[in-house]
């Protein structure tokens, strides 16, 4: 009886116990369940939304597109802002908390976050980003505004949780945020995030500077700024095309000037290479290109273009398509769009389309001040002390730590951007920089007006709307490419571009005690390069120099002689465009399928010119003679399953280290980009120049072939150390892999996490400085991939339904959506989906329709 008794109970005793694991799997199966399914929005069916004035019908396709169809501007806005939120709002919550300086408040205090924050506070992107919203006509604040209730709509109904599962994830480690409505300014501050990242180069003035004193100026020039190939590559405008092409006269500034001056700025502390969210240095460029109908088999223009930016997830890029329906016509725009803001940023609308590339000129400067000894908060100007304004900076921590107050002092030229760093050994703020201030002069800090120009391109219905609306987009400067449905093609540089006083380069941190040094005023938009229907049929821009040294020319004889009307100086040095130029003239008569082709081309044209120098040298080992030989058969193109291409990848990044990282240390990182290309091709010419010398041999003084034999050798060794002997299973796309990260859950270390949030690795072709610019940083010691083209569209202007684009990842940036991920495999293999345009396009590929009505229609 007593044995029964006990089974009894022990069965008793395993049921309770299973019951009790069932409820716990249960219940962490729903938690899981509501994390990961809980933030996914709903996309069809109706709902009742306060703010809208109208009914509204946003119909997604199986891609999650959404075209968006309203009665009125700010509900077609105000819909924008609710479902760009419902796809993309971590993304977008993330994105104004890198331009507020407040990624602490998401992720709690990190040094590496903390040092980015104290740094964006001191520029002061917020404080910017308020000014240009005083700056604002009526029309655009409210478009932002109706954007903003859009979102802050979606908002209303959610709590955190059920806006997105990073914020689940971060209150499991104990930190947490409250989600605070979205502003103007919050859409505004994600345009000097772009700015940042697509026109800052003061960074560059610090490098230089070191390498100045270190190598002399000609040295290091022959690598920081080797001679633009003029004559041997395309500039955007050619000679024959200026308003007057003459001889070219000297009128740059030498890059020599203000170096002696600068002596004391090399310790300045100011941070270097902080890029945010697009990338920045090598890689971080675009294509655009526009070919008139005289070069095309309809008769009507084609207009290609693809963003060069930073990898990441989601795609920066959302696509979208707005409609606004009238009693006669539907006025409509169509293309990509950045989450945070309203309109459409690439694209077309019912009369014309455009792209853009990045012009990167040079609209930042460093100035060293001098602070009354006695009294922090005076400089020296001109002989007197004059007073700093001070602003105070409040930084709080998601995981409950002591919020930071710091103080920011900002001069008449700008912050002081060398104050409050972070110290790396024990984390504390320094406060006030005395020893050797620094001030950045950007043009971002100035009231801007791009979302003006926004609203007005989406809006323009030729060339002379579309550069009277481009007129207001001051920041970042872009290379813009025109095409109408009346066969028309042109192109307009876009920009704030500062000149300079003649001994002011802009290449070199200068003193700035006095006015010697101050810009003297922006080249008017009516004098910045622009061209219409060209001869030749096509325009083309792949961030080379926009125009040869005439046009400075011409600008000295219309503005006055004197100043330094320099564009820039560190331009693109031209392989893409070299390519690009090379296919629109042997390929032609063009149609989408050719156009699509020239995006995916691998060519890498930097490999061709290089590869001759090792065909007559001597191996002694005859495997690595028999490799060279095989190398020297390659078509050069960098697909992902070229064994050769891997070769010579490992050739290439030994090369750079060989030939330059000697000279370097810690000063600057190699990149293997298109300005290490060029200057390794002219140093090629120069057997016997200093920088083929191995300054670790002492007593020895190499020349150009030593090194070439040996970096050879030393990549022959690593090829096979990578993937093995055999040949035949190389494959650059082994080495040379995409992984897309989420911030900040992809950076957590945690495998678990990173693999929800994270996709990849994926094998990938293209190059740094292949038109498929899928490219890589040499100096990392691997060759992962770190910018890629990450949209592609293509344009017919004679019917706007053949239409095709594809971006890098997916609409969702929800990790457990369909559509988070479904983009990549499309992206990688160069195929597109169709551009949908009219209503019957739409309706027919329509899989969810959401209709919002206005909350008291009855």
């Amino acid at each position: 009886m007593k044995r029964k008794s006990f089974r009894k109970t022990a069965r008793k005793i395993l049921l309770m116990f299973s019951v009790f694991a069932a409820l716990i799997a249960l219940g962490c199966y729903i938690y899981y369940y509501d994390l990961t399914r809980g933030p996914l929005p709903r996309h069809a069916g109706e709902l009742r939304i306060d703010g809208l004035h109208d009914t509204v019908r946003v119909i997604r396709d199986k891609w999650g597109v959404p075209h968006i169809y309203a009665a009125n501007y700010h509900d077609l806005y105000f819909a924008q802002g609710y479902t760009q939120a419902q796809d993309r709002w971590w993304q977008m919550e993330f994105f104004r908390h890198i331009g507020n300086g407040s990624l602490g408040r998401l992720v709690g205090r990190k040094a590496e976050v903390l040092a980015t924050d104290l740094f964006i506070r001191t520029v002061g992107f917020r404080r910017a980003a308020e000014r240009d919203l005083k700056n604002y006509d009526v029309e655009t604040v409210a478009m932002l505004q109706s954007f903003a209730d859009g979102v802050n709509a979606y908002l209303a109904k959610r709590d955190a949780g059920g806006l997105a599962l990073e914020y689940g994830v971060l209150r499991l480690t104990g930190t947490g945020s409250p989600v605070e409505p979205w502003t103007p300014a919050d859409s505004l501050v994600w345009g000097k995030v772009m700015a940042w990242d697509l026109g800052g180069n003061h960074d560059k003035e610090l490098v230089r500077a070191v390498l100045h004193n270190r190598l002399g100026a000609e040295m290091a020039e022959q690598l920081l700024t080797p001679p633009w190939p003029y004559g041997r590559k395309p500039t955007i405008i050619q000679a024959k095309e200026l308003v007057a092409a003459e001889p070219a006269l000297a009128s740059q500034a030498d890059y020599k000037n203000g170096v002696r001056e600068n002596n004391l700025l090399l310790a300045g502390g100011v941070p270097v290479g902080i890029n945010l969210v697009f990338g920045q240095g090598s890689g971080i460029g675009s294509n655009n290109w526009v070919i008139s109908g005289k070069l095309t088999k309809t008769g009507k223009p084609l207009l290609a273009n693809d963003p060069h930016l930073g990898i990441q997830m989601p795609s920066i890029w959302y696509q979208v398509g707005l409609h606004l329906q009238g009693a006669e016509q539907t006025r409509s725009v169509a293309g990509f769009a950045f989450a945070p803001v309203p309109g459409v940023i690439i694209g077309h609308n019912n009369h014309i389309a455009w792209g853009v590339t990045n012009v990167n000129p040079d609209v930042q400067d460093l100035y060293a001040i001098r602070v009354h000894p006695e009294d922090p908060l005076q400089y020296k100007w001109n002989g007197s002390w004059r007073r700093m304004t001070v602003h105070e900076e409040t930084i709080y921590f998601g995981d409950g730590q002591e919020p930071v107050t710091i103080q920011v002092r900002e001069t008449h030229l700008g912050p002081v951007i060398n104050d409050n760093r972070l110290e790396a050994a024990d984390g504390t703020i320094r406060g006030f920089n005395n020893e050797n201030p620094q001030v950045l002069r950007w043009t971002a800090l100035d009231p801007g007006t791009m979302f003006k120009a926004v609203i007005k391109l989406n809006r323009a219905q030729n060339w002379e709307e579309f550069r009277s609306a481009l007129q207001y987009w001051d920041v970042p400067s872009q290379n813009f490419v025109f095409a109408d449905i009346n066969g028309n093609i042109g192109y307009q540089m876009t920009g704030r571009i500062p000149f300079r006083a003649r001994q002011h380069s802009g290449l070199l941190p200068v003193p700035g005690s006095t006015a010697d040094y101050v810009w003297q005023g922006f080249i008017p938009f009516d004098k910045l390069p622009r061209l219409f229907n060209p001869e030749r049929g096509y325009i083309l821009t792949a961030n080379q120099a926009v125009v040869p040294p005439e046009y400075y020319d011409w600008l000295s004889r219309e503005m006055g002689e004197g100043p330094n009307y320099v564009i820039s100086r560190e331009w693109d040095y031209g392989y893409r465009a070299q390519r690009i130029n090379e296919m629109l003239d042997n390929m032609a008569p063009h149609d989408i399928s050719s156009v699509r082709n020239m995006l995916g081309d691998n060519m890498d044209i930097g490999a061709k010119k290089l590869l001759p120098y090792l065909a007559e040298l001597t191996f002694d080992d005859a495997a690595v003679a028999e490799a060279r030989n095989w190398l020297l058969e390659w078509d050069g193109q960098k697909h992902k399953d070229s064994p050769q291409a891997a070769l010579y990848a490992h050739f290439w990044a030994v090369l750079t280290e060989n030939l330059f990282g000697d000279q370097l240390a810690e000063d600057m990182q190699l990149k293997g980009n298109d300005r290490e290309m060029w200057a390794a091709y002219l140093l090629l010419q120069q057997p016997d120049n200093t920088w083929w010398d191995d300054t670790a041999t002492e007593g020895l003084s190499e020349q150009r072939d030593e090194i070439l034999l040996r970096s050879f050798e030393e990549a022959y060794a690593k090829t096979i150390a990578t993937l093995g002997r055999n040949r035949d299973n190389w494959k650059w796309g082994d080495l040379h892999t995409a992984t897309f990260v989420s911030n900040p859950l992809g950076l957590s270390g945690i495998g678990l996490l990173e693999r929800m949030v994270n996709r990849g690795p994926f094998a990938a072709s293209g190059s740094t400085e292949t038109v498929n610019s899928v490219g890589w940083n040499a100096g990392a010691g691997n060759f992962a991939v770190t910018s890629l083209p990450s949209l592609r569209m293509i344009v017919d202007l004679g019917d706007f339904r053949q239409n095709v684009a594809i971006h890098a990842t997916g609409q969702s940036g929800h990790p457990y959506s369909k559509n988070y991920d479904d983009l990549i495999e499309l992206w990688r293999q160069n195929s597109y989906l169709p551009m949908l345009w009219t209503p019957e396009q739409v309706e027919a590929a329509a899989v969810n329709t959401l209709v919002l009505n206005p909350a008291n229609q009855r």
